[in-house]
Parts: structure tokens; sequence; C-alpha cells
């Protein structure tokens, strides 16, 4: 009796301590802060906020914001056979571009980041 209650014990422990590691693990800086669509690419995340009314990037590394200082960048929207295309310039900590957009669930992107002395990234997204 006292064994498998030794044995129980120490599952249990083993257990508490798996979904410790893997809460911890979960947190790698990969999730949406903006309400976008987080893209891993070469330079960092790239979290693309597509609205009718304006497409911002933000730009990061393991959570930190990237400086954006002579950066720039060019976003395409496909919705069907329909295609826009924005350029987008540095606005404080973002890229943004602003004007009248198709954006909806399905519409997908293709983004071009060009960060100073880099060379250019493209990142796809799908709005869902």
């Amino acid at each position: 009796m006292r064994q498998i209650f030794n044995i129980r014990s120490a599952l249990f422990a083993s257990l508490i301590a798996f979904c410790s590691i893997s809460a911890i693990a979960g947190k790698d800086g990969h999730e949406p802060k903006f309400g976008g669509i987080v893209v891993g690419s070469k330079v960092g995340d790239l979290e693309i906020v597509a609205k009718p009314q304006s497409i911002h990037i933000h730009i990061s590394d393991h959570g930190k914001a990237v400086k954006l200082d002579g950066a720039k960048a060019k976003v395409t929207l496909l919705n069907g056979t329909e295609k826009s295309e924005a350029d987008l310039v540095l606005a404080g900590d973002k890229l943004e571009a602003k004007g009248a957009f198709t954006v909806a669930k399905g519409t997908k992107g293709i983004a071009v980041v060009t960060l100073a002395g880099k060379a250019p990234v493209t990142a796809r997204f799908e709005v869902k």
C-alpha cells in the first residue's frame, strides 16, 4: 500500500514539473501584441496588423522592439482576383500605410520588409 502511494506521489510530482516546464516554454514572445498576425523572419518577428483603414507592421526580436530607422516595407493584399499594394513608412515604432484597403477573412498578403543595411525579407500571411 505504501509503495503505491509513493508511486502516485512520484507521478503527480512529475506531472506538475512537466506542466510547469510546458507553461514556461510556451512564453516565447511569438504571440501577437497588437492584434495582428505574427510571422517569423530573418530580421525577427513581424506582426502584421491589416485593417480596412490602415496596415501596420511591428518588428520584434525575442519580444523586444527592433530599431526601424531607415526601414521600409511594401504589402500586397490579395482578395480573389483583386490585388492592392501599399508602401509602408516609418511611424513611431512601426511601419504604417494609411488608406482604404479591402481586408476580410481569407485576405492573403505578402509583406516585403527592408531594414537599413539588411537584405529584404518576405513574409506571407492570411487574415483569419
